[in-house]
């Protein structure tokens, strides 16, 4: 059964450019390597009817709800770049799995 994995957050408009660095070519390539996520899109938010909603969201397709809370994600997750450089400026963050149903 598929999942998705949904984060959201905030970064200060002056680290937005290396986030975004960091984000796509360190960070999701790594999780990526994740047995059993198969894939990452990233988004930034343009409207929303809620105030405060974060600004961005990368949505991944793993294919049980498990796989973020194992190793494999775990360590590829605070690897690189992101968790020194990135992780300690993002506010903001909603962490989210939903399940497929249809």
């Amino acid at each position: 059964m598929t999942h998705i994995y949904a984060v959201q957050m905030d970064v200060p408009a002056e680290l937005e450019a290396e986030f975004n660095r960091i984000y796509d070519e360190d960070h999701v390539p790594t999780i990526l390597k994740v047995p059993g996520v198969r894939s990452c899109r990233r988004y930034k938010l343009e409207h929303s009817t809620r105030p405060g909603m974060p600004r961005y969201l990368a949505v991944y397709e793993v294919d049980s709800a498990d796989i973020i809370n194992g190793p494999a994600w775990i360590e590829a997750s605070d690897a690189g770049e992101w968790k020194p450089k990135i992780r300690p400026h993002t506010t903001n963050r909603m962490h989210s799995i939903f399940r497929q149903i249809a």
